[in-house]
């Protein structure tokens, strides 16, 4: 009996061993070389898929999918096989046929994806990337440093196993983890290797590791032209190529990420100098050899807002597309798409569909955030059609869910960033870019500004004048308010003074001659449909405090505005938008550009209305007035759990303090103007526990239009 359990413990002990050498180590044992087979490559400037024994022309028509959820972050994969199972249906029923995702995900991902396409005739595709972490890049700017290059390699080998259903992955790797045993192999079509690149880090490689600019491989090389770090990458192609070839007898499409900031094109010294342009990735120094069957091609990443490179190049006429306007988007894809032997994919395209903006774009008004739902919808249409336009082999929607934890560099400084997961922040642009939406609510909204007050039934007003009363309530993504007066007309000017935080404050706002029974950081301003607007008190105005040398000259700190200063401001976000390159060069003095984001646009934002306007602020019902305003426009940094900003002059930038409620008050304009009585409403945070249901945006249904209309692809 004893030794019978002695081997059969030797057994298990022998087995463990094995199952972890073989799944997470990745030994294996290949005695004969298998036949290598695959089911998609490039030829010229096009994509081919196999079809039965044939190969029939393959435009991508994708959509990039990241890892986000409302509720939490995307490192935390919370993502669940029943989610995935839904979105791929939706996707597919858009008319998209292939699904990227940048890293490895939870093993939910790949048991959805084999779910879903194992009895399916028609599959839904999948673009694979192979991520490099922000740390590593910043951190390590020499692409040959082991901790860079040596985690690709690995991570390479890893991301074969995880497709091929042959790995298992421990948390604490920054990907996803699991037991990875479904092969999704064969309906994985490519690799997009790497991430946007850091122009420091290509620059930083090729000027410290000049005697490395070739390689020569058995599937990838490159040319004599090739730098450094093109070599680099042609190393990293070629040996996930290698092994998979090796282990598994298969081979897909091979890519490298790019964008305009690295892009292969030559550009006069004026934008060179202006967008401090100092480096290039060109793919075309990367060639493969009769050993690579599936072949390459050219992944950009390209938006019509930023760079716009051409809108410094030469006469602007030269750029008129079929309408007659003017889209240095649709010039600039054909610049990339000319310049290419291999088929050129915009793996990421997209307009995000928030209240907050970043970037402008002048001509053709696509721009980073300040724009409706239906305006996404419209711009992404035109986006796809500038990029068939130019010849490219496909298409990659960015993106197919918002994502609540995403920052952006004009609003970062303003909010908890380690509490983005836990509201809906509408002034971040990169929270909005999907086609599927997270509304707070389980099922709906708690309130839709739309002139329809149902829903306010139950909820008392806090605040009167005896005219007039005020009521709120709050989300995740707004807090609500609703005047009710009777006869309330369209042209009475109203005033809504707001306290927020003890630290600072006026009793009296100078603007419009009002005053106040205890000191308000904003005030409402209601002054019919094109002229209402919130502003701040200039203490509490948080653009003076950070970026008052982009947008003046000077140091904020050195004259901060009284605690009790009666001067509202204007809120304003500050734009990454260049301006005329000749005042540059000529060392005129130039500020960055603002924008007023506290002016509230009227309208109906009931996605169930014919006339929904996602970007509706206000709305008239008959005797009330429904409003709504996102968090973030009222200094809140963190509402889940009710966090504004402290006084910026005594910290010196923007630190945090807890309310537990505000103060606010209504009144109506009048000749002699009593002071305003402002009332206390509480507040309370929801910490952790949101609520969330999906909604897909007018964009998908756009898109869904367009694609299954069309007959090629």
């Amino acid at each position: 009996m004893k030794k019978f359990l002695a081997c059969c413990v030797c057994l298990i002990v022998i087995y463990l061993i094995g199952d972890y050498l073989y799944y997470t180590k990745g030994v294996y044992f290949n005695l004969q070389p298998p036949t290598v087979l695959t089911n998609v490559k490039s030829e010229g400037k096009q994509l081919y898929l196999r079809v039965g024994e044939e190969y029939e022309n393959f435009e991508i028509k994708g959509v990039d999918m990241g890892a986000g959820i409302s509720g939490h972050f995307a490192t935390d994969y919370a993502i669940t096989k029943e989610d995935y199972l839904r979105w791929f249906q939706y996707i597919q029923d858009m008319g998209a046929n292939t699904v990227r995702v940048y890293t490895i995900l939870s093993d939910d991902f790949y048991e959805a994806v084999y779910e879903y396409n194992k009895n399916r005739e028609t599959p839904l595709y999948i673009i694979h990337g192979l991520w490099v972490n922000d740390y590593t890049q910043y951190s390590r700017r020499d692409a040959y440093h082991p901790d860079f290059l040596d985690t690709m390699l690995k991570d390479s080998k890893t991301l074969v196993n995880v497709i091929h259903g042959k790995c298992n992955l421990l948390l604490g790797a920054g990907i996803g983890s699991g037991s990875y045993r479904r092969d999704i192999s064969p309906w994985v079509i490519g690799y997009i290797l790497g991430v946007e690149w850091e122009d420091v880090t290509v620059a930083y490689t090729n000027h410290m590791q000049k005697d490395k600019n070739s390689y020569q491989g058995n599937y990838m090389y490159t040319t004599p032209e090739a730098t450094p770090f093109e070599a680099m990458l042609a190393q990293v192609g070629d040996k996930i190529i290698a092994y998979e070839t090796r282990r598994y007898g298969t081979q897909r499409l091979v890519a490298f990420s790019n964008w305009p900031t690295t892009d292969p094109l030559d550009y006069p010294e004026n934008v060179v100098t202006y967008f401090k342009k100092m480096e290039k990735v060109d793919v075309e120094h990367i060639k493969t050899t009769e050993n690579f069957m599936s072949g390459t091609f050219a992944s950009y990443h390209i938006y019509p807002y930023y760079p716009d490179y051409l809108s410094y190049v030469g006469d602007s006429s030269q750029y008129l597309d079929d309408t007659g306007r003017v889209n240095t988007y649709q010039a600039y894809l054909k610049q990339i798409n000319n310049y290419h032997t291999v088929p050129v994919i915009i793996s990421e395209f997209g307009i995000p569909s928030s209240r907050g903006m970043a970037q402008r774009d002048k001509n053709t008004g696509r721009h980073q955030g300040g724009i409706s739902e239906m305006q996404q919808a419209q711009a992404l249409v035109d986006c796809y059609e500038d990029i068939k336009a130019a010849g490219c082999a496909g298409s990659v929607i960015f993106t197919w869910q918002d994502e609540w934890f995403k920052r952006t560099w004009n609003t970062m400084h303003a909010v908890d960033l380690l509490k983005t997961p836990y509201w809906s922040d509408y002034q971040t642009n990169e929270q909005y870019f999907g086609m599927l939406s997270f509304d707070p609510g389980k099922k709906e909204s708690i309130c839709y500004v739309d002139g329809d007050v149902s829903e306010w039934k139950s909820v008392k007003p806090f605040a009167t004048d005896g005219v007039l009363s005020l009521s709120a309530m709050y989300d995740e993504k707004f807090i609500y308010l609703l005047i009710h007066k009777g006869g309330l007309k369209e042209t009475d000017q109203l005033y809504l003074p707001i306290d927020t935080t003890p630290k600072s404050g006026a009793i009296a706002c100078d603007n419009y001659g009002i005053s106040f029974d205890r000191s308000a950081d904003f005030v409402l301003a209601i002054n019919g449909r094109s002229n209402s607007r919130l502003v701040v008190q200039e203490r509490y105005e948080v653009l003076r405090a950070m970026f008052y040398q982009e947008t003046h000259g000077l140091d904020a700190y050195e004259n901060p505005p009284p605690v009790n200063t009666t001067l509202f401001k204007p809120i304003n976000l500050l734009l990454q938008t260049a301006v005329p390159l000749e005042n540059t060069l000529l060392h005129e003095k130039q500020f960055s550009e603002i924008y007023e984001t506290g002016l509230l646009t009227y309208g109906n934002a009931n996605p169930e209305s014919k006339q929904y306007n996602s970007l509706a602020d206000f709305c008239y019902g008959e005797d009330y007035l429904e409003i709504k305003l996102p968090w973030q426009l009222l200094n809140f940094s963190n509402p889940s759990e009710m966090k504004i900003h402290d006084d910026y002059y005594l910290h010196y930038g923007v630190e945090y303090i807890k309310i537990k409620e505000m103060h606010m008050g209504i009144a109506e304009k009048t000749a002699e103007q009593p002071a305003i009585s402002l009332k206390p409403f509480k507040l309370k945070g929801w910490h952790h526990r949101v609520t969330y249901h999906e909604r897909l945006k007018p964009a998908y249904y756009a898109m869904k239009k367009l694609w299954n209309s069309s007959t090629d692809g």
